[in-house]
């Protein structure tokens, strides 16, 4: 419940504050397309960087450098209305929009793992290393419960089971925020149940089974105190999340108890309506707080203000939302808080650090899922002469996946800071040898004893990420900024990895033709269907998107740790499956399904 003390003092903010920069506080921008001029002008509220979005030569530095003159300008200038930001970023699985930050393993592998303890101890270094950036708001926890392993944004979800995703979003959702780091739980509601796993599409269920599912595992979180929610782009039963009344302000805001910030996604009430003014009146009287407008703002400020005065808009509406953003950046100790380039010294000396390494080499270790170890190949030894190939052995681009220094994502080795697969293979195995063109053909049963086969998807996010059957396949999207290009496009035709990577499969056949036996490594944000892979290997490992310690895969492979790593999703028999088996029968592999693999390496 709210405090008297705090609502006496949001409620002397509100009297003296003026219906525009009320819609001020309402506004979030994207830092490309403000200024801190800007900010102190129009008394924003909130300022964000979209996926790829960053200060100078994105060093910790720079960021804060940036968030000080944001600050600055909304505090500390004379003339300036006095209420400190928010600075919002997409730090999903460590503070992975920032050069040399420690990269966890996404979400699914988080699933996989199993601890949410250990989810949450990755939301305490991930809050210290956007606190040693001057950053405040994460956008994170994703509590989506996946139906559909097409949808793009899988491994975004903690798997499809709401009360373990429940169990995962509150531990996250404590660290952050005793961190001293705002989360903010998305996208309400049904994200993960759309039809065909199309991303912003329509999920069809009853009241019912629609909570039960995608509305449970948000009450610890909101019960925990979490002090800001997303709404999702997709819709319920064909209305739209963003213009839904129901679902914000009647169910989380009055039958819930929610006391937070309510945010839109990116643009998210452009789509409606035609009319951008019918648009905005719509998002705002279903209920929703803060308005990312990344590019839009001034617009959007209009359009509000245009509503308001027309009357179609309440000023008791705009109140409640400038309440709760006043309330929330209380809560947050903003109002108190030294300027980031004096506080941005908390989590400096750690940030990518090796002790916040190992952790995110923990998580690896704990995330890696055995399918399939014939005549016990695995673990390796050491001694072993080992022949490394495949399009991921050496990419630490695409061990990372979407949402790493980029929106879609890297390839290749140049801006990362970590360790890739093959590294840390040769760190263990100093005999193993990386092939040359990662084909394989170097393979000869008189010069290796194993091989392994790194194999999988390349990095994608939301829109890019979704298959599409019927639809050209994408190979490479390349690393535009979010917000820039809004393409929501498919990345492949089929769950089927044979069909959209064909390379992965010549590879593994290739060198098991010369009776070299196979270790198959899937590098993936998603179960796939993988059958004829499985077939052709000695053994299978489901690596998910491990983040930047590459090192935890090997110390698996060569049974220093061993396989403990359970599917956080069931695992497709077809392609034609919905993603949970139905279409198809049962599933190739259930959900929890993993096999174990002895600790103590066999001898030479």
């Amino acid at each position: 419940m709210a405090d008297m003390r705090e609502e006496a003092f949001v409620s002397g903010w509100l009297k003296r504050m003026s219906l525009r920069q009320k819609i001020g506080q309402m506004t979030m921008a994207e830092r490309l397309a403000v200024t801190p001029e800007d900010v102190k002008a129009h008394a924003l509220g909130a300022v964000l960087s979209g996926g790829g979005s960053h200060p100078g030569g994105n060093a910790p530095a720079d960021w804060v450098a940036m968030n000080d003159q944001f600050w600055q300008a909304a505090v500390a200038d004379a003339d300036s209305p006095g209420v400190p930001i928010l600075f919002g970023i997409d730090a999903v699985h460590g503070h992975n929009n920032v050069r040399g930050a420690t990269i966890f393993p996404h979400n699914i592998g988080l699933g996989a793992a199993g601890s949410p303890q250990l989810a949450a101890e990755i939301a305490r270094i991930t809050a210290k290393e956007m606190r040693a950036t001057g950053l405040d708001w994460n956008f994170a926890p994703t509590l989506a419960v996946v139906g559909n392993s097409q949808w793009g944004r899988t491994y975004e979800s903690f798997g499809c089971d709401p009360q373990r995703v429940a169990e995962f979003g509150v531990s996250y959702v404590r660290a952050l925020q005793d961190e001293g780091v705002m989360a903010c739980v998305k996208h309400w509601a049904g994200d993960g149940g759309t039809q065909h796993g199309m991303d912003q599409g329509e999920t069809t269920l009853d009241w019912e089974a629609f909570e039960a599912t995608h509305v449970a595992p948000y009450y610890p979180a909101l019960k925990a105190g979490v002090m800001s929610l997303m709404v999702s782009f997709n819709s319920w039963n064909g209305d739209k999340c963003h213009g839904h009344r129901f679902l914000v302000t009647e169910l989380l805001k009055q039958r819930l108890g929610f006391e937070g910030i309510v945010v839109s996604d990116w643009d998210g009430l452009k789509y409606l309506d035609d009319d951008y003014g019918v648009a905005v009146r719509q998002c705002v009287n279903a209920g929703l707080d803060m308005l990312m407008v990344p590019e839009a703002w001034r617009e959007f400020m209009d359009a509000l203000e245009a509503q308001v005065r027309g009357g179609h808009v309440r000023m008791e509406r705009i109140d409640d939302a400038v309440r709760r953003i006043l309330r929330a950046k209380l809560r947050q100790g903003l109002f108190d808080a030294p300027r980031p380039a004096e506080r941005s010294g908390i989590g400096a000396a750690s940030f990518g650090s090796p002790a916040h390494r190992q952790v995110a080499k923990r998580a690896v270790r704990a995330s890696l899922v055995l399918l399939k170890n014939r005549l016990g190949l695995l673990p390796l030894a050491p001694s072993q002469r080992l022949l490394v190939a495949g399009k991921n052995a050496h990419n630490l681009g695409h061990q990372c996946g979407g949402w790493t220094l980029s929106w879609q994502g890297e390839n290749g080795n140049a801006t990362i800071e970590g360790t890739t697969i093959w590294e840390g293979i040769h760190a263990m195995a100093p005999q193993a040898e990386l092939s040359a063109d990662l084909s394989g053909a170097e393979a000869d049963p008189a010069k290796h004893d194993a091989a392994l086969v790194v194999i999988g998807e390349k990095p994608y996010a939301e829109g890019f990420g979704d298959i599409r059957p019927g639809d050209e396949v994408i190979q490479d999207t390349g690393s535009a900024v979010r917000g820039l290009i809004n393409p929501l496009g498919p990345y492949g035709q089929s769950l089927e990895l044979a069909r959209t990577h064909p390379e992965d499969l010549a590879c593994i056949r290739r060198i098991a033709a010369t009776g070299v036996p196979v270790v198959a490594l899937l590098i993936s944000g998603r179960p796939l269907v993988v059958n004829a892979e499985l077939d052709a290997c000695a053994a299978f490992v489901a690596g998910w998107l491990p983040g930047s310690e590459g090192q935890g895969v090997a110390e698996v492979l060569f049974g220093q740790h061993g396989f403990t790593g359970r599917l956080p999703l069931p695992w497709p028999r077809s392609a034609n499956t919905s993603g949970d088996g139905a279409a198809s029968g049962e599933p190739l592999f259930p959900t929890g399904y993993a096999l174990a693999a002895a600790l103590v390496p066999p001898p030479g």
